[in-house]
């Protein structure tokens, strides 16, 4: 069974099925715990009535915070099924079903709380950026991920993706050069949605002193900043 004390002096594993170097687990928990204790008020406002002896009863499987964090991060890293997550840290289907409605939620905040999540909205990420103590210097691109083939035709061919060859949901990602930093994350839309479009689309609103850098994919692509690189297309019949 997954616990955190079984890894925490097992940096490769940790690193495997969490993402996370022990150094950023460790950063993240106690503000993870100040979301867990406010969850869980929330959840059980009022204390309940002790229906048997102290001590008594079934011993949780999560026991701690660490393991509770342990127990959501490794969810979203891996993302297996929830029979398979169960039997990672001994617990029924139905109990990791609980877990993750309960924890992932939490470590959401947990993470907004920390300022690390990406921003959702396009119009908001030049005061986003503004809060980060760094050049902005960005880096847009277009991400595809495969996804099981729709049975219905018109799905089918509203999620195929040329270039992938295959059936694929688009996000669009704004990311810092420097620190590698997610600093916006698109709404998802079909995998033919070329690049340009769904940027203008989306409507990002970058800080004015800003250096984008983008593929030519972005061909034709103007936003508002300080410059925008490109790397230039070669001239047909030239390599």
């Amino acid at each position: 069974m997954l616990t955190y004390e079984t890894l925490k002096t097992k940096p490769k594993e940790l690193l495997a099925l969490t993402g996370l170097a022990r150094r950023e687990f460790d950063e993240l928990l106690p503000v993870f715990a100040q979301a867990l204790q406010a969850a869980e008020a929330q959840a059980h406002p009022v204390p309940r009535r002790r229906q048997r002896a102290p001590g008594g009863g079934r011993k949780p499987s999560l026991r701690t915070a660490e393991d509770k964090l342990l127990f959501a991060l490794v969810y979203i890293k891996t993302y297996p099924l929830q029979v398979v997550q169960g039997q990672l840290f001994g617990m029924s289907q139905s109990s990791a079903n609980e877990w993750i409605h309960f924890l992932v939620p939490v470590l959401a905040t947990a993470l907004d709380d920390l300022g690390v999540l990406p921003e959702r909205d396009g119009a908001q990420v030049a005061q986003h950026e503004r809060r980060q103590a760094e050049p902005p210097d960005l880096i847009v691109d277009g991400v595809e991920r495969r996804r099981q083939r729709p049975k219905n035709r018109q799905k089918q061919a509203l999620h195929y993706s040329g270039k992938k060859k295959q059936h694929t949901d688009k996000n669009l990602v704004l990311a810092s050069t420097r620190s590698k930093r997610v600093s916006y994350l698109s709404p998802t839309l079909p995998g033919v949605v070329h690049d340009k479009a769904l940027a203008d689309w989306v409507d990002i609103q970058y800080p004015r002193a800003a250096t984008l850098r983008s593929d030519l994919g972005f061909c034709g692509y103007q936003p508002r900043v300080r410059e925008h690189l490109q790397p230039k297309k070669s001239p047909s019949g030239q390599n």
